[in-house]
């Protein structure tokens, strides 16, 4: 594990993608076969898959922000300010089946070492910064795996991050992974992040 910037001089969002699976095998196989079947009833290549997280500075701290299992991280002072299921609604009861957002104070990404093309700064303007941190309050968080904001695509890491970039003020829909890869669940977030018209309901679980 490897410590996010810390005291930053100059604000900015930078951007990390991370492979999927980066540092734990189960996961990284369970994408390949995930991908493999997506592949073949699309008919299409496979791809690399990749998983995001941002770390957004504004000076004197850097904050890191990213899904995760919640017994991906050890440390007591993550910040974490929401969780929500894995899989099933009811599984959530269960530590084991739920994930949680971390805005990290001078916090960690796990595995940063095998980020590619990374980071990508996306924005160097204070007031974005603090606008994306101030938005993540109203995060919503169903079930990952799921489409239950019937999106037309799964609810993962990558939605909370792009559904973040969009309501800080940023063009979600301008990034793209490394060449030859795909981010699964991204566009869920954007589309989330755009319906400001009440179409999409807003499901929170804190357990």
């Amino acid at each position: 594990m490897v410590e996010a910037s810390t005291g930053p001089t100059s604000a900015g969002v930078d951007l990390y993608w991370l492979p999927l699976g980066a540092g734990g095998h189960s996961v990284r196989w369970n994408g390949r076969i995930y991908e493999a079947v997506s592949a073949m009833l699309e008919r299409r290549s496979a791809s690399k898959l990749y998983h995001s997280a941002l770390v957004v500075h504004v000076p004197p701290r850097s904050f890191v922000v990213e899904m995760t299992p919640v017994w991906n991280v050890a440390d007591c002072d993550r910040g974490v300010f929401a969780e929500g299921a894995v899989g099933t609604r009811w599984a959530g009861r269960w530590r084991l089946f739920r994930y949680e957002v971390h805005c990290w104070p001078n916090g960690t990404i796990a595995d940063i070492a095998e980020a590619v093309s990374s980071p990508i700064r996306l924005t160097s303007d204070a007031a974005d910064c603090r606008r994306l941190l101030a938005e993540l309050r109203a995060l919503p968080t169903p079930v990952w795996g799921r489409d239950e904001l019937r999106t037309g695509e799964m609810w993962n890491s990558n939605s909370v991050i792009a559904w973040a970039l969009e309501r800080g003020g940023l063009d979600a829909n301008a990034v793209q992974p490394p060449t030859g890869g795909r981010a699964p669940g991204w566009n869920a977030g954007v589309v989330v992040a755009r319906a400001d018209d009440g179409s999409f309901s807003r499901p929170r679980n804190v357990y």
